[in-house]
């Protein structure tokens, strides 16, 4: 067997992350470790497989043709690892579920703690991440998320629901700067913007009321926990999930604005076909389905959950 195939995934994950950091972050190995490996499958080539383009690593052509063979192997070997999952039909073992943050972490523990109380045997595992991971290469068995299956003919899923979210500010940025009284004054406040996946949630583009952009965004993360705590800090006003509005980040909650100004994004829940064939999956899966429909005001308003935070 080729020594270099183990190094085929690293190459891969460069190109799919652009900068060798990205790739030992995605694979938990270090940045030195990751530039070893690729100098070494370079040598074997006897050609260069990646060039610098900006901030950017990207495949020089002859780098691309080998990835292509690459990528193939890889398709290969997840089905070959899909097809074992999906084998699997013991109860006994666990179940990765991908989520966001606010769903991942602030609903997710509490709403499968009756599953857990009825299947002991079934592991959960939770991974929050703010990209769609990938379910093909089995970064997780199932995933909750804001986009559905896309074009992937393999991936089923289900639009569950539509979760809502309204303007929102702190009750302290209201009494220095004011509070807006129609969408006309929004360009006259500062605002926090949150990104993922490189699309802003900040102003969504299908809103019933007309849409005003903000005198300049003064706060940017990737997160939605930071997106919080930056509003209740102040800095501006922001969309928000109803659903993220428990107490408890910080003394007080934020306060709704424009009430008018309310949209939905559909919830989904997504996984490969072929996972959907393991008992263990399936179960998990259909469960978390029912427990976002029982949960749709929770999502949909922000009203009580119906899976009750003990303290």
């Amino acid at each position: 067997m080729n020594k270099y195939w183990a190094d085929f995934p690293i190459l891969l994950a460069v190109d799919d992350t652009g900068s060798l950091t990205a790739a030992g972050d995605l694979l938990g190995i270090s940045q030195p470790t990751v530039g070893r490996r690729i100098r070494a499958l370079e040598e074997y080539f006897g050609a260069p497989l990646l060039t610098k383009e900006g901030n950017q690593l990207v495949a020089t052509p002859f780098g691309e043709t080998v990835l292509v063979r690459i990528r193939l192997m890889q398709e290969e070997a997840d089905a070959i690892e899909r097809a074992r999952a999906g084998a699997d039909q013991d109860m006994a073992g666990v179940v990765t579920l991908s989520g966001t943050e606010g769903v991942g972490d602030g609903w997710l523990p509490y709403a499968m703690q009756a599953f857990h109380q009825d299947h002991p045997e079934t592991q959960i595992k939770v991974i929050i991440d703010q990209r769609s991971v990938n379910l093909a290469r089995r970064e997780a068995d199932i995933a909750i998320r804001w986009v559905g299956p896309g074009s992937q003919n393999s991936l089923i899923g289900r639009k569950v629901l539509a979760a809502g979210f309204g303007l929102y500010a702190a009750p302290g940025y209201i009494q220095k700067h004011g509070r807006p009284s129609e969408a006309d004054d929004i360009h006259q406040h500062n605002a926090v913007m949150v990104t993922l996946g490189g699309v802003s949630n900040f102003w969504p583009e299908s809103m019933q009321a007309p849409l005003r952009q903000p005198k300049r965004i003064v706060f940017r993360s990737n997160s939605f926990h930071a997106q919080a705590h930056a509003l209740r800090a102040g800095y501006g006003l922001g969309f928000f999930a109803h659903f993220s509005q428990p107490p408890g980040l910080n003394e007080g909650k934020l306060e709704r604005l424009l009430p008018q100004m309310d949209f939905f994004e559909d919830l989904w829940v997504v996984a490969h076909e072929d996972l959907r064939k393991s008992p263990r999956i399936r179960m998990v899966y259909d469960y978390v389905v029912k427990a976002l429909l029982r949960d749709r005001a929770y999502f949909e308003t922000g009203g009580p959950s119906i899976f009750a935070k003990t303290e």
